[in-house]
């Protein structure tokens, strides 16, 4: 027999709100984050734990399923939601071309050239 799980109002709505808002899938992500964070001292045995904060803790979130959420990811999906509708909203004049701005949006896992 299946078990019905069911997840907050709330948390639905913050799981389609994050997921709209990173839109970079976890693989493209992971590469983008390790070319950031390959510095002299990177590249530990496990390949995900040098990877910069707080791209690493969105990188996990995607990896879930929704039932599967702590409280700590809900925050993490919280923050990542502000963080990158902050910087879209401090969109700057020279817009995508601005690669400090494009860059600490792809640090959260959001690409503004991408198609949506």
């Amino acid at each position: 027999m299946a078990r019905e799980q069911r997840v907050d109002a709330e948390v639905e709505t913050l799981w389609a709100d994050f997921h709209a808002q990173v839109n970079v899938p976890s693989e493209q992500l992971r590469s983008w984050l390790l070319t950031r964070g390959s510095g002299e001292e990177s590249f530990g045995p496990d390949p995900d734990l040098d990877l910069p904060e707080p791209g690493r803790q969105i990188l996990a979130v995607l990896r879930k399923r929704k039932v599967d959420l702590t409280p700590a990811d809900i925050q993490v999906m919280r923050e990542a939601v502000e963080r990158i509708e902050g910087l879209l909203d401090e969109r700057p004049a020279a817009g995508n071309a601005e690669d400090r701005w494009r860059h600490a949006l792809l640090d959260l896992g959001h690409d503004p050239l991408a198609d949506r």
